[in-house]
């Protein structure tokens, strides 16, 4: 495994977070959507866009050479404006991407962590994200304490969840909710 260190995020990463959610996007191998049309798509730009707003949180992790190779953040979205994994106003969704070079490599589980102590230290009891079906990641995301709450049914869609709150539905996605607890 090659060396890395993670760090916490800073308001001049917006570029690269923005190159994170671009790779995020673009997690299948052959199926490359281009870096303008992910973030001209409202909720991917909604990630990133105004960076580092004062609830946002975040961490890089950077190779021995100090260059980033992937990043973790959360942001809170209000209910008129929710992202993919939006489960209620008040919870953070994760957002990860890491180059892909750096895969399988521990990156993802080292970010996850210290984000999710970054969220349990601010107060927050939960995190969510959204995973694509068939994302590989998901496996870690499970590993790390995710567990689906709701399936895909139309981005930033808020359905009832009973005692685990309303959950993001889009097609094609699972929102994952992890206790911080």
């Amino acid at each position: 495994m090659a060396a890395f260190t993670v760090r916490p995020a800073i308001p001049n990463d917006g570029s690269f977070l923005a190159e994170m959610v671009v790779e995020a996007a673009n997690w299948r191998s052959g199926g490359t959507r281009p870096r303008p049309t992910v973030l001209a798509d409202p909720v991917y730009r909604g990630y990133i866009a105004g960076w580092q707003r004062p609830a946002d949180r975040g961490v890089v992790a950077i190779d021995d050479g100090g260059r980033p190779v992937g990043a973790a953040w959360y942001r809170l979205f209000a209910s008129d404006a929710a992202a993919h994994g939006f489960v209620a106003v008040g919870v953070p969704e994760l957002i990860i991407g890491v180059r892909p070079l750096w895969r399988a490599q521990g990156v993802g589980r080292a970010l996850i962590r210290s984000l999710a102590d970054t969220a349990r230290s601010a107060g927050f009891a939960r995190l969510t994200l959204s995973v694509e079906h068939g994302n590989f990641a998901e496996a870690l995301y499970r590993s790390e304490g995710f567990s689906i709450v709701g399936a895909g049914a139309g981005a930033g869609a808020a359905a009832s969840a009973g005692a685990g709150g309303a959950a993001g539905r889009a097609p094609g996605r699972d929102t994952m909710v992890r206790s911080l607890r």
